[in-house]
């Protein structure tokens, strides 16, 4: 265990805890409010079309606002973090006033809210990675996510009992109370000097960035398609309602493994942690598309896919991009490893309506199939962790090892 104790030395919490805490309170506060939006909008008397043309507003705003936001506040990105917190907390206040009666009003909501989102995710993660060195960005991550992961399952507890009202009065306090937190643990940080970072189509074209970036847009695109497929499966089988379940239980295995994955990151390396994830979903999918009607396969799906998630988490969507961002500003970076999960939750809007007419066998093979498929690039990829490192903690945990022999039979 000497690594973990090499690793826990390192940290230093006076730089690291105040974007350990931004990053914690922003996502919890994501996460919630996209599930009470989601709420609002299938609640809402309209037709079809019209709660997809809402959901394609939010993740259009997304889109436009995580590309443009870091070009417009980089410069001043902590005074902008500070007020970003707040913006959220308007965003989310302002989804009580959606009608059924004013598509237009309900389309401002929609992208408001997901501009709130957009404008200030990725310098919130940039600001992490800035605040971490690469020898323990991995360990920082998963403390992130697993703190995220139990306070959204305590949180989705406790608001379950509120209506409609509450929770979104509850969803505002929460991220106002990262609004007045966050300047005071961030007094004493120091800010970071880097390099300005290439433009998109520069970093769309470097080898490592691709061999990373197109399995993480499939596992994504892959993830959300399969999520009405998941639900019908889950609801049939296992009761009305279950997958609701499912989806907080996930969140109890990612507090527990992404924290785990986060030190196995920073000791093997990164590569090792996101190809153990890619090959565990894989089989949990093909296993999936044969015993799919079975209550045991389920169960055994729900516990690989929330350690995955786990895992995934605190290397894919915090560290990764940070290593490939090296001494540069990392937004751009956290952009495009940010945009395939936010915005293949939409997936699962279109695709939802058309379950029934699918196969359960042939959507889980299809799944498994090119989630092993994704594995073939990162096999290639390069490691991000120094091999230097690597080798530094194996060396180390050599001589502790030969230090309790020697005492052994001293």
């Amino acid at each position: 265990m000497i690594g973990i104790r090499a690793l826990r030395d390192k940290i230093s919490w006076k730089t690291t805890a105040s974007s350990i805490f931004l990053v914690f309170n922003s996502f919890v506060w994501y996460l919630l409010t996209y599930a009470i939006f989601n709420v609002i909008v299938n609640g809402l008397p309209l037709p079809e079309i019209e709660k997809v043309g809402l959901f394609t507003a939010y993740f259009v705003s997304i889109t436009v606002s995580a590309v443009v936001g870091p070009k417009l506040f980089l410069r001043a990105r902590a005074r902008f973090l500070y007020l970003w917190a707040f913006i959220g907390a308007i965003a989310t206040l302002l989804l009580a006033t959606s009608s059924s009666n004013s598509i237009l009003v309900n389309t401002l909501l929609a992208f408001f809210l997901g501009a709130s989102v957009g404008i200030g995710l990725p310098s919130c993660l940039s600001y992490l990675a800035d605040s971490t060195y690469i020898e323990n960005r991995g360990l920082i991550g998963g403390i992130t996510w697993s703190a995220v992961g139990f306070t959204v399952l305590i949180l989705a507890f406790l608001i379950s009992m509120l209506g409609q009202w509450e929770t979104i009065i509850a969803i505002t306090i929460w991220r106002l109370f990262g609004g007045v937190c966050f300047p005071v643990l961030n007094r004493k940080h120091e800010q970071h000097v880097a390099q300005k970072s290439p433009n998109y189509l520069e970093l769309v074209r470097k080898r490592e960035i691709l061999l990373y970036l197109f399995p993480w847009v499939m596992f994504s695109l892959i993830n959300f398609a399969e999520a009405p497929m998941l639900e019908r499966v889950f609801n049939t089988i296992l009761g009305t309602d279950f997958f609701a379940f499912v989806q907080l239980a996930e969140f109890a295995f990612i507090g527990i493994f992404a924290i785990i994955g986060g030190v196995i990151a920073d000791i093997v390396g990164r590569k090792r942690v996101v190809i153990a994830g890619f090959v565990m979903l894989g089989i949990e999918y093909a296993a999936m598309s044969v015993f799919f009607d079975s209550p045991l396969t389920l169960y055994l799906f729900l516990t690989l896919d929330g350690i995955t998630w786990g895992l995934l988490f605190s290397v894919f969507f915090t560290a990764l991009w940070g290593d490939l961002g090296e001494n540069y500003e990392k937004e751009k970076y956290y952009v495009l490893g940010g945009l395939p999960y936010l915005l293949a939750n939409f997936m699962y809007v279109l695709i939802k309506p058309y379950t029934s007419a699918i196969s359960p066998t042939a959507a889980f093979s299809f799944a498994s199939f090119f989630l092993f498929l994704a594995v073939i690039p990162l096999m290639y990829a390069p490691e991000t962790l120094p091999e230097k490192t690597i080798r530094e903690r194996e060396l180390k945990n050599y001589i502790e090892k030969a230090k309790k022999e020697k005492e052994k039979y001293a």
